[in-house]
């Protein structure tokens, strides 16, 4: 039987490009072929690609080959990636068929939904790989069929709440940020829509989920016009289940930071569940003053804490003054760092808390890790994902922000005593233990998302069979007379 050949697009962002190279790696394990590509800017980024045999790595110029930056035009950079990435895929797959090793399926993530009807005309199969939780995935369906004038006219009532198949109640504060009157990027709403169009034009599409059943088991039936098959969680297989020893980074972006040896040998010395681990992703920027609280508010607890702080991009640097002021002091009592490599901290023994913006990537990463978190979104998903964990998963708690809507360095001294003390914390911290324990589960020989990736890839081997080839062709012809 010919080798299957899977053809994975990935969006240029780092938060896109990792799960997406993880769900690789899985395709290459059964025995597949997988090409990854993404735009050249973001390969140049991928300073650490893991190289499998199988596993292929290859670019096209979006027109932005030094990255989007704060300024540019978000609107003509999604219509470049479009027009360059359709032009690379047909390329590819002419390329790949020439080389007599066809494109047998494609698979995109959501800022891509154009994918699908490129792949419909190249008559290959595809799926969307959604990388952020089914719930939300539901709110977007949702809102866009049949309560998307309710959450318009009462997102800014303090006392808004809706209840939705396979979600929690929820407020206007729980909800995905480009909801909210002051979401700055008011066109990114559209492409939601376009994909939600584009999956209701096939029949039960199937959605490839970065979760598993466990988690979020109503979230996942929770629309009857999908499939939803979780495959998750898409974490490098030493953290997870092991099958690759040697599988211990996602690939992603290191040009911050070369060495791991004096951050983990500064976690090595500290005792056990001691230390809070504090990071807010690769996108998220917060003020000079919401920087300048978080370090107050590590300094009062008295507790060593391990800062992952990105240096602010010049252009947007408006405010005067250095962003933390008593640094010093701040090395003195914890660790400050450009870079980490969290997956791999998180797992660390030393780690009891996890300050974290609630990016998915992040979410999933505590959960396998079996850290309490307390959570500060700040937008996307974000929100969503800390209602799921304070009141569904009850493995951490949300920050609460002022008038100013600022997080002030008392709340986040309050937040991390309640997570690492007390009976509350305890709780925490046991129901953190199961989800990690569901988590390993699920990808082990048998698990419920090992079970699904399987099912999956033989459903691909039917497809790519002669009669399903032909009849898929036949299918297409009469489609278009």
């Amino acid at each position: 039987m010919p080798q299957l050949h899977f053809l994975i697009l990935s969006f240029p962002a780092q938060g896109h490009i990792n799960p997406a190279i993880q769900f690789a790696k899985r395709l290459v394990r059964t025995g597949s072929h997988v090409t990854f590509v993404t735009s050249v800017s973001a390969h140049r980024r991928m300073t650490n690609t893991v190289t499998l045999d199988g596993l292929t790595y290859t670019s096209f110029s979006d027109g932005y080959d030094d990255g989007f930056k704060p300024g540019d035009n978000l609107l003509h950079y999604m219509a470049e990636i479009k027009r360059h990435g359709s032009q690379a895929l047909m390329d590819i797959s002419v390329a790949a068929t020439n080389e007599h090793r066809p494109v047998t399926f494609i698979v995109y993530n959501f800022l891509l939904p154009w994918v699908a009807d490129l792949a419909r005309d190249l008559q290959v199969p595809s799926s969307l790989l959604w990388i952020q939780p089914a719930s939300v995935l539901n709110i977007y369906y949702y809102y866009f069929n049949g309560y998307g004038d309710f959450v318009d006219k009462n997102i800014s009532n303090p006392s808004f709440s809706m209840e939705l198949p396979g979600l929690p109640l929820l407020t206007s504060k729980d909800l995905p940020s480009f909801f909210l009157p002051t979401n700055p990027q008011p066109h990114t709403l559209s492409l939601f829509k376009e994909l939600i169009v584009t999956l209701e034009k096939e029949t039960k599409a199937r959605v490839l989920v970065n979760s598993f059943e466990a988690l979020e088991g109503e979230a996942l039936r929770a629309i009857d016009k999908f499939n939803m098959v979780a495959i998750g969680p898409l974490i490098p297989s030493a953290f997870l289940d092991g099958k690759d020893p040697s599988d211990t980074s996602f690939g992603g972006d290191m040009s911050f930071f070369s060495s791991r040896d004096y951050y983990m040998e500064w976690l090595n010395q500290k005792p056990d569940a001691s230390v809070v681990y504090v990071s807010f992703g690769t996108t998220s920027r917060l003020s000079k003053k919401q920087v300048r609280e978080i370090a107050g508010g590590l300094l009062e607890s008295r507790r060593p804490f391990l800062w992952v702080l990105r240096p602010a991009p010049e252009e947007n640097d408006k405010e005067e003054g250095d962003v933390v002021e008593n640094m010093e002091e701040l090395k003195q009592e914890g660790m400050v760092i450009p870079w980490c490599s969290q997956v791999e901290v998180l797992c660390h023994r030393s780690i009891g808390c996890f300050v974290t913006h609630c990016g998915w990537n992040s979410t999933l990463e505590g959960l396998v890790a079996g850290v309490p978190m307390v959570t500060f979104p700040q937008w996307s998903d974000q929100a969503t994902n800390a209602k799921l964990i304070r009141d569904v998963w009850q493995t951490g708690l949300r920050l609460e922000v002022n008038e100013a809507q600022l997080v002030e360095g008392d709340e986040l001294k309050r937040s991390i005593e309640i997570v690492m003390e007390g009976g509350r914390g305890e709780q925490m911290r046991g129901n953190a233990k199961r989800w990690k324990d569901l988590a390993r589960e699920a990808v082990m020989d048998g698990g419920s998302s090992d079970k699904n990736l399987n099912a999956f890839v033989d459903d691909v081997r039917l497809l790519d069979s002669p009669v399903c080839g032909v009849e898929r062709i036949l299918d297409s012809a009469s489609a278009k007379t």
